[in-house]
C-alpha cells in the first residue's frame, strides 16, 4: 500500500513538472564547434534525464555482469555445503543406527562436498569406531588436535578410546588436557574426578570437585558428601605415613561434613578411644547412630564403654539405642547385649521386632542361639539354622552402580570404578541355597560356637 502512495505521488511530481514546463517553455541556445542547438528548457531537461537514465542502466548491466562469476560460484559453494551437511545429518543418523557402511559412504560424500575438513573429523572417527577400527578413529581424533575449533573434541574422544581400554594414566592425562580447555564441561570434569579418585590422588580430585562445585556441575550435597570421602582417604594416608595429627584433622573435617557416614565416624571414634578422650569417642558414635545405625558403630560404642558388668552392657546398649529406637540396628544391639546377660525374654521381644514377620538370616542365628542358650533344644536350634540358609541375606557393602558385594566399605569400587558407591543393604538377586525339602535336617548339625560366632 505504501509503495502504491509512493507511485502515485511521484507520477503525480512528473506530471506537475511536466505540465510547469509546458506553460513555461523559455529558449535555451546551444553553440558548439559549429553545431547549433535551438530547444527548450523542458526538452533539454527531458533529454539529461534520459541521459542519465541510460548511464544508470548501462552501469547497472556492467555490475551484473562483474558480479556474475563471483555469484554462479558462491551458489555452486552453498549447493555443495548445504548438501555437504545434509550428508553429515545422515552419516551421524547412520551412526546413531549402528550402520557402519552407510556412516562410512556419507562421511565420504560430505568430504568431497565441504570444504572445511575439519567438519567431517568427527563423523569420520565414529564411522572408524563403528566398524571396530580405532587405529583409524585415533588418526581422525588426533587430527582434530591441529584444529583450535576441534582440539576439544579431539581429546574426548581419544579420552573415550583410553577409558575403553582400561589405560587409566593416558585416559587421566588427556582428561586433565580437556579439562584446561573446557573446565566447564560437566562429563570432562565427572571424568577427571573419577580418575583421580581411582588413582588414590585425593587431594587433587579434592580441588576438581570443589572447582566443579563452584561451577554449579555438581549439586551441593553430592559435593559435600565427597569432601567427606576424600578427607577420610586423605586420613588414611596420613595415618599410614605416621602423621597422626593430619590425620585426626582430616577425620574430624570428615564427620563434619558428612556425620552419617560410618567409616569416617567410626576410625574418628576409635581415634579418640586411643587417645583415651572416651567421651569425644561417644559423641561421634551417638551422633552418627541417629542418622546411620551400624553394626560397626556398636562395635566402637562397646569399646568406647567397655564394662564387666553384662547387666551395665544391656543398659548401654539401651541407651544407644534410644537415639534411633525404630531401627533395627536399635533393637539388634538390645538383643545381642540382652543374650550375653541371659535376659531371655527380652532378647527374644527385640528380635521378635527387628524381624518381624521375615526374620532375616542373621536374626534367625541369633534366635537359634537363644533357644540353645535358653532352653537347649536342638531342634528348634537346627530349624532356625535351616530357616537362615534361605532366609534374606544379612547387608552388606553393595555397589550401587554394579552390585559388587565388598566385605569392607571402599572408596572406589574395585569392579566399575565408581566412587563412594557403596551402600549397607542385603545383596539383590539372592537366590536360596536348596528348598526347605531338598536339606536334610539331620546333616546340618552346627557346632554351639559357631551359633555364638555369628
Amino acid at each position: 500500500m505504501i509503495r502504491i502512495i509512493v507511485l502515485l505521488v511521484l507520477l503525480a511530481g512528473v506530471a506537475g513538472a511536466a505540465a510547469w514546463f509546458a506553460d513555461n517553455p523559455g529558449t535555451v541556445v546551444l553553440e558548439w564547434r559549429g553545431y547549433h542547438v535551438d530547444t527548450s528548457v523542458g526538452v533539454l531537461v527531458a533529454a539529461v534525464a534520459l541521459v542519465a537514465a541510460a548511464t544508470a542502466l548501462i552501469y547497472r548491466v556492467w555490475l551484473f555482469l562483474r558480479r556474475a562469476p563471483r555469484r554462479i560460484s558462491q551458489f555452486r559453494q552453498d549447493s555443495h555445503r548445504a548438501r555437504g551437511y545434509k550428508a553429515l545429518s545422515a552419516g551421524m543418523v547412520a551412526v546413531a543406527a549402528g550402520d557402519a557402511v552407510e556412516a562410512r559412504r556419507q562421511v565420504r560424500r560430505a568430504e568431497g562436498l565441504l570444504i572445511d575438513p575439519p567438519l567431517t573429523m568427527l563423523l569420520a572417527a565414529q564411522a572408524a569406531q563403528l566398524a571396530g577400527d580405532e587405529q583409524a578413529a585415533t588418526r581422525f581424533f588426533s587430527a582434530m588436535l591441529e584444529n583450535p575449533e576441534m582440539a576439544f573434541l579431539g581429546l574426548r574422544g581419544l579420552l573415550n578410546q583410553a577409558l575403553h581400554r582400561n589405560d587409566r594414566p593416558e585416559a587421566l592425562q588427556l582428561a586433565r588436557k580437556a579439562y584446561r580447555l573446557q573446565p566447564k564441561s560437566e562429563r570432562v570434569a565427572t571424568n577427571l574426578f573419577d580418575l583421580q579418585a581411582a588413582s588414590g590422588q585425593w587431594q587433587d580430585a579434592e580441588i576438581t570437585l570443589d572447582e566443579a562445585a563452584k561451577a554449579k556441575l555438581v549439586e551441593a550435597e553430592t559435593a559435600r558428601r565427597g569432601r567427606a570421602v576424600l578427607a577420610y582417604m586423605r586420613a588414611e594416608g596420613d595415618q599410614a605415613d605416621g602423621n597422626a595429627k593430619s590425620a585426626l584433622i582430616q577425620l574430624r573435617k570428615s564427620h563434619d561434613l558428612e556425620p552419617s557416614f560410618v567409616p569416617g565416624a567410626v576410625r574418628l571414634a576409635r581415634v579418640f578411644l586411643a587417645d583415651g578422650k572416651l567421651k569425644q569417642a561417644r559423641q561421634v558414635v551417638e551422633k552418627t547412630w541417629a542418622l546411620s545405625p551400624h553394626p560397626q558403630l556398636f562395635a566402637a560404642y562397646q569399646d568406647v564403654r567397655r564394662t564387666s558388668d553384662k547387666l551395665q552392657a544391656v543398659k548401654h546398649a539401651e541407651a544407644l539405642s534410644s537415639i534411633n529406637p525404630a531401627h533395627l540396628e536399635s533393637h539388634m544391639v538390645i538383643a545381642e547385649a540382652a543374650l550375653d546377660a541371659g535376659l531371655w525374654g527380652e532378647a527374644r521381644r527385640h528380635l521378635e521386632a527387628a524381624g518381624g514377620g521375615d526374620p532375616s538370616a542373621r536374626i534367625c542365628r541369633y534366635l537359634a542361639r537363644l533357644e540353645e542358650d535358653e532352653h537347649g533344644d536342638e531342634e528348634k536350634v537346627r530349624a532356625w539354622l535351616v530357616r537362615a540358609i534361605r532366609a534374606n541375606p544379612d547387608p552388606v557393602w553393595c555397589c550401587a552402580t554394579c552390585g559388587n558385594v565388598a566385605a569392607a566399605w571402599g572408596a572406589v569400587c574395585s569392579r566399575c570404578d565408581s566412587f563412594d558407591s557403596f551402600e549397607w543393604r542385603a545383596p539383590a538377586h539372592v537366590v536360596a541355597l536348596a528348598a526347605p525339602e531338598d536339606i536334610d535336617e539331620d546333616a546340618n548339625v552346627v557346632e554351639t560356637h559357631s551359633i555364638r560366632s555369628s
